[in-house]
C-alpha cells in the first residue's frame, strides 16, 4: 500500500483525516473530505505542494506518500471543455475505424447526457434503449419477451453500469479539463424492457429535459427518445406514462405581485381607514407625530446581556466573511436579459401600491396609486397636500441599491419604472431653495393637519430579564445543595462496618 490516509485542509485551517486504499480514487477522497467538513465537491478541488492533482487517478498512481497534507482549494464555476472519447463495441459499426467516437463536452455533463449526445449524433446507434431477448436456458419462462440491456462504461478502472453511476459527470470522476477514453460495453439484465424505460424516465427525463431546453442535447435526439419511452412505457402494468409536473419558470404566484413591503410600515387594517380625501378625491390615512418627545422604543426596558456577542455570532461572522470572500461567477448577458424580463413580467402583474410619504416633522399620509400614474402624479399629490406648496421639496426612496431620489418625469411610471410594489415609504424633504418659514412650521394645510390621528402601538410588557436570572441561579443553587444532602457519603468513601 502506497499510501493509508491522507490529510485534507481546508481554507480555514480545519483538518480532515480521510482513510485510503491503493484503488481509491482522489475524486473520491475529496467528496468524503468535503462531506467531514461541510463543502461541495463540485467548487473544490485538490493540491500537494501547490500542485493541483489529477481526481481522476487512484492513490497508487498519485504518488502520494502515507499522511500526505492536500489542500482543499476552490475552482472556477464555469464548466471547462473536456474532450471525450468513446471506445463502442466493432459489433456496433461496420468500419472497424469508426469505433471511437470524439466530441467535446462540458465538465458538468453526465455520463448519460453524453450518451444521449453520441446517439444523436449518428441515429444508427443505440447505447440507452437496448432490449434483447433471454435464452431459454437463462429463464425459461421469459420466451418472446425482450430485457433491457444496459450500457457499461469503463474509465481509468471503474466500471459503471448503474442508472446512480450514469448520473455522475465528468467532474465527479475528476475530469475538469483534458481528454478521457471511456470505453462501451452491454450487459443483459432480468428486468423487462418495459420496466426499464419507465426507471429511466423517473430517472433522466427531467435532466434530458433541461439539456434539450438549452440547446445542448439535440431536440430530435429528445423528442425521439421521449416518444420511444411513451410508447413502451404504454405497455406497462398499469399502462400509464410518467409525465413532468414542472411549472414553466416564467409563472409566478399572485402573492408576489402584493407581497413586498417598505420599512415602517403599520398592519393592512391600517390603510383601510379613510380619514380624509385629497383634492384628487383621492382616500387618504393621516397620521400625527407622536406628542412623547422620549421614543417609545426608549421607555422599554431591556437585558444588556442581548447585546453581548456570543460564540455563536463569531462563528456567524466567520462563515460570512468566508462566503464572501469565495469566487463567484458573475452572471452572463443571456442570464441579466433573464432576470429583467422575470421582474418585467412580475411588475406588470401589479395593478396598485399603497405608499406612505413621511414628512420632516414625522407627519405620515398614505394613499393607494394605481400603475397608469407617474412621478409627477405623485409630485402633484403632495404638493397638493402642503401648506407652502410653492417652496422645493424632493422624494426619495429605499431601493436595493441605496437611497434613490424619485424624478419629477411624467413618462416614469411609478409601478414600471420605478418598481413600486405591496407597500412603499416615500421620504419627503425640503431643497435647499426652501424658505425658513416652511421649514418651521407645519408641513401639512390645516384641513389635513385636523384629522390627523396618532398611531397607537402596543405596549410590550417589560421582562424583567436581570431578576429571573438571578432566580434562575439561586434555584441551580439549591438543587445542587439538596441533591448533596440526599445523596449523602458514597458507598466506596464509607469504612466497613460504618452504614
Amino acid at each position: 500500500m502506497s499510501s493509508s490516509h491522507v490529510i485534507i485542509i481546508d481554507p480555514r485551517a480545519r483538518r480532515a483525516v480521510i482513510k485510503v486504499t491503493p484503488t481509491k480514487f482522489l475524486s473520491d477522497v475529496l467528496k468524503e473530505a468535503c462531506t467531514k467538513l461541510g463543502f461541495e465537491a463540485d467548487r473544490y478541488t485538490l493540491k500537494h505542494n501547490k500542485k493541483q492533482l489529477d481526481l481522476s487517478c487512484p492513490i497508487r498512481l498519485s504518488g502520494l506518500s502515507s499522511g500526505a497534507k492536500l489542500e482543499l482549494v476552490q475552482i472556477s464555476q464555469s464548466p471547462s471543455p473536456v474532450s471525450v472519447a468513446l471506445q463502442i463495441p466493432n459489433s456496433e459499426v461496420n468500419d472497424p475505424l469508426k469505433a471511437r467516437l470524439t466530441d467535446k463536452f462540458p465538465s458538468t455533463t453526465s455520463l448519460w447526457i453524453a450518451l444521449r449526445k453520441f446517439e444523436s449524433d449518428d441515429s444508427s446507434l443505440n447505447f440507452t434503449a437496448r432490449g434483447a431477448p433471454l435464452t431459454k436456458s437463462a429463464n425459461p419462462n421469459a420466451a418472446g419477451r425482450l430485457f433491457y440491456e444496459a450500457p457499461v462504461i469503463q474509465v481509468m478502472g471503474r466500471e459503471l453500469s448503474s442508472f446512480t453511476d450514469m448520473q455522475m459527470t465528468l467532474r465527479d470522476l475528476g475530469y475538469n479539463s483534458g481528454s478521457v477514453l471511456l470505453r462501451l460495453s452491454f450487459k443483459l439484465t432480468e428486468k423487462p424492457l418495459e420496466e426499464a424505460m419507465l426507471e429511466i424516465s423517473r430517472y433522466f427525463k427531467d435532466v434530458e429535459n433541461t439539456q434539450a431546453a438549452s440547446g445542448y442535447l439535440a431536440g430530435d435526439a429528445a423528442s425521439s427518445s421521449s416518444s420511444v419511452r411513451d410508447a413502451v412505457g404504454s405497455q406497462g402494468n398499469n399502462g400509464e406514462v410518467i409525465a413532468s409536473d414542472a411549472k414553466p419558470s416564467g409563472e409566478t404566484s399572485e402573492s408576489r405581485s402584493t407581497g413586498g413591503k417598505g420599512p415602517d410600515l403599520e398592519k393592512p387594517d391600517v390603510f383601510l381607514n379613510e380619514l380624509a380625501l385629497s383634492p384628487e378625491q383621492r382616500p387618504i390615512s393621516i397620521f400625527a407625530p407622536s406628542s412623547n418627545p422620549t421614543p417609545q422604543a426608549a421607555t422599554y426596558d431591556f437585558n444588556a446581556a442581548d447585546y453581548e456577542p456570543t460564540i455563536d455570532h463569531a462563528k456567524l461572522h466567520q462563515a460570512r466573511l468566508s462566503s464572501a470572500a469565495q469566487n463567484r461567477r458573475l452572471l452572463s448577458n443571456a442570464e441579466l436579459a433573464a432576470k429583467q424580463r422575470a421582474v418585467s413580467e412580475r411588475l406588470a402583474k401589479v395593478t396598485d401600491v399603497d405608499i406612505k410619504i413621511r414628512y420632516p416633522d414625522q407627519t405620515q399620509l398614505v394613499s393607494k396609486f394605481t400603475s397608469a400614474e407617474t412621478a409627477a402624479s405623485l409630485y402633484g399629490f403632495v404638493r397638493s397636500t402642503l401648506k407652502h406648496a410653492d417652496e422645493p421639496f424632493s422624494l426619495s426612496f429605499a431601493s436595493s441599491k441605496g437611497p434613490k431620489t424619485i424624478p419629477m418625469d411624467d413618462k416614469v411610471k411609478l409601478i414600471k419604472d420605478l418598481g413600486f410594489e405591496g407597500r412603499m415609504l416615500v421620504n419627503f424633504a425640503w431643497e435647499e431653495g426652501a424658505s425658513m418659514g416652511a421649514r418651521a412650521a407645519g408641513v401639512l394645510k390645516g384641513e389635513y393637519a385636523k384629522t390627523a390621528r396618532e398611531i397607537k402601538v402596543q405596549e410590550i410588557q417589560a421582562v424583567q430579564a436581570a431578576d429571573e436570572e438571578e432566580k434562575r441561579r439561586e434555584k441551580g443553587k439549591e438543587r445542587a445543595t439538596g441533591g448533596e444532602h440526599k445523596r449523602g457519603m458514597p458507598k466506596w468513601f464509607k469504612l466497613p462496618g460504618k452504614k
